[in-house]
């Protein structure tokens, strides 16, 4: 009697995964799946984005059509507070915001944030940021050439564009301002990445913190040796990146321990270059679909050609490190976070 009351419990066993998976099938087939982007229609996250949408579909049970759905504002701050609170929580909903936006959940300095980043169904990263680089890029005639000018006292500031605090573009500079000494000035409030590009381009500004395969994919021309642009720094690398082995990095010019720490922390938010998630709550079974799902794309090979055509820095990592970057930034040194607070809440009046 025991023997086929076991058997009868492994039988169940081995019907319950292929009733739930085609559950998540029944569930997917014929559906949209919204990727809801925190940017304009331009820029690395766009690219990001359209690249997943384009390929993500045939790797969930069912194969659902997945659109991309633009939301800027704030930096991505209002994709994101909707991925969290307002999004249907079904599977049929993800996003891709800045990858501040959970540093700037812990720092807690920006009353509009309404998430916990620990909370989200988290999907994974498409890029560590390993192979790419942030530059600080100015105009041939702006008012610093190097490090040294960007120094000097007195000097007009470098007039840089951002588009909200919390966002790399805001960020990045005041942190350069703060622990490099850099003397720079923050035009906040552009609507997307090609909204700045434009700026700079046009002279409205001298320059703007950028991703190296940014550059490469939509900006080409600013990496030319006999180019408009040139390059002071670069952030998010411990050494210099093989593309710019002339240019010092963040680290180099740290003017003392304290400043480089400071850095480095800033920096952590680099490993979840292009974060993926679903809203909190996910039915199981439907989170793991699309958490394997974006394993799986990863090394899908049209992806990976696609994403080499557009000169795309494709170094993934999976939810769980996602997860684990976002613990380690929040246990980095009390005095660093609070530091980083009082740069935050600062900006607001620069």
């Amino acid at each position: 009697m025991m023997r086929e009351m076991a058997a009868a419990v492994i039988a169940g066993l081995a019907l319950a995964s292929p009733v739930r998976a085609d559950d998540v099938a029944d569930f997917y087939k014929g559906r949209t799946i919204n990727l809801i982007v925190g940017y304009g229609p331009s820029g690395g996250y766009d690219l990001f984005a359209r690249m997943m949408a384009r390929h993500l579909g045939r790797h969930i049970p069912g194969n659902p059509t997945v659109v991309v759905q633009n939301m800027p504002g704030a930096g991505s701050l209002r994709a994101t507070n909707y991925l969290y609170a307002v999004a249907p929580r079904d599977g049929a909903t993800i996003g891709l915001f800045a990858r501040d936006m959970p540093l700037l959940a812990i720092l807690g300095v920006n009353r509009a944030v309404a998430f916990d980043p620990r909370k989200f169904t988290w999907l994974g990263s498409a890029s560590d940021f390993s192979r790419d680089a942030y530059v600080l890029m100015v105009r041939k005639d702006a008012p610093a050439q190097s490090i040294e000018a960007a120094r000097r006292s007195g000097a007009r500031p470098l007039a840089l564009g951002g588009t909200a605090l919390g966002a790399a573009g805001s960020d990045v500079p005041i942190v350069l301002r703060d622990t490099l000494g850099i003397n720079v000035r923050v035009v906040e409030g552009y609507a997307d990445s090609g909204a700045i590009f434009l700026a700079v381009e046009r002279g409205e500004l001298d320059g703007r913190t950028v991703d190296l395969s940014s550059m490469k994919s939509l900006k080409p021309d600013w990496l030319a040796p006999d180019g408009a642009m040139r390059a002071l720094v670069q952030f998010a690398r411990a050494t210099r990146h093989p593309d710019f082995p002339d240019v010092p990095t963040a680290r180099e010019l740290a003017r003392n321990d304290e400043a480089r720490a400071l850095i480095e922390v800033s920096e952590l938010s680099y490993r979840i270059s292009r974060p993926f998630a679903a809203p909190p709550g996910v039915p199981p079974a439907r989170a793991k679909a699309l958490q394997d799902a974006f394993v799986a794309v990863q090394q899908d090979a049209d992806y990976r050609a696609e994403a080499a055509r557009l000169k795309l820095d494709v170094t993934p990592i999976g939810s769980r490190e996602v997860l684990e970057t976002i613990d380690e930034i929040a246990a980095a040194p009390p005095y660093v976070l609070d530091y980083l607070r009082r740069l935050m809440a600062d900006s607001k009046g620069n």
